[in-house]
């Protein structure tokens, strides 16, 4: 009986010592939240881009048919961004 008391206890400790723990971390974060979120509404898009790409290609169709010379910056951006993101690879 004075076992499961002290396992009680012990557990009872280490699930607060579990929860200051995390609040601390969690500061240390904070000043980054905004900008992860950013990073992850980016993921998110291009997934849905990658998973649907018929509508990237029509969005770009259209662009190049409007605007011409935005879409071929637009291109351009797109294949630095191709090249970066695949030297970044070769890094990791």
């Amino acid at each position: 009986m004075q076992n499961l008391a002290q396992l009680e206890q012990r557990r009872h400790d280490l699930q607060t010592q579990a929860n200051r723990e995390r609040k601390e971390f969690s500061l240390h974060f904070e000043p980054l939240e905004k900008s992860l979120s950013w990073a992850d509404k980016g993921v998110d898009i291009f997934n849905f881009f990658k998973s649907n790409p018929v509508l990237l290609t029509g969005a770009f169709a259209g662009l190049a048919h409007y605007k011409p010379k935005l879409a071929s910056r637009v291109l351009a951006f797109g294949m630095g961004a191709m090249k970066l993101v695949k030297s970044a690879r070769h890094l990791i």
